[in-house]
């Protein structure tokens, strides 16, 4: 009888596709400010379904799937570049430092600042300027002038 629970409470095959979708995008725009509405738009389907759906295939909800994303590239760039903690949480999307820092605590085990300095040690870190230009972090691209002087390219 435990089975059926649980057969019940997965996302029918058909909507797994959907779901698939959604996460691929968040993976690939963590960096962006990402809303429910959106991610539930990409899978076709109202938010509260979604959220649901999610929930019950990945174990997880799809916001904390985005954060954990995050703070997974977060601790990328602390140990292999020399930006500052803020410079590393406003690159992978989040907006507050306080609120990138407890949660880098709560999954991590450890503060930023910590932990950056645990792998200060070892090989030389990239510095932030390359890290930028050459898209390493992410960030919005129609803001570098990379971006501009390829859109002025194109227009001509």
């Amino acid at each position: 009888m435990g089975d059926v629970a649980t057969v019940e409470r997965r996302a029918p095959g058909d909507a797994l596709v959907h779901l698939r979708r959604a996460r691929d995008h968040a993976d690939r725009s963590y960096a962006e400010p990402l809303t429910l509405d959106e991610l539930a738009g990409i899978a076709c389907m109202s938010k509260y379904h979604f959220a649901r759906l999610f929930r019950a295939t990945y174990g997880i909800t799809p916001m904390e799937h985005v954060s954990q994303r995050r703070i997974e590239r977060a601790q990328d760039l602390l140990r292999a570049t020399n930006l500052t903690v803020t410079e590393v949480c406003v690159a992978v999307g989040f907006s507050s430092l306080g609120s990138f820092s407890s949660r880098f605590r709560a999954l991590v085990g450890e503060s930023p600042s910590d932990f950056q300095r645990r792998y200060a040690d070892g090989a030389p870190h990239i510095p932030g300027c390359y890290v930028f230009m050459w898209g390493l972090a992410e960030r919005e691209r129609a803001k570098s002038a990379i971006a501009e002087k390829h859109d002025e390219g194109t227009a001509s």
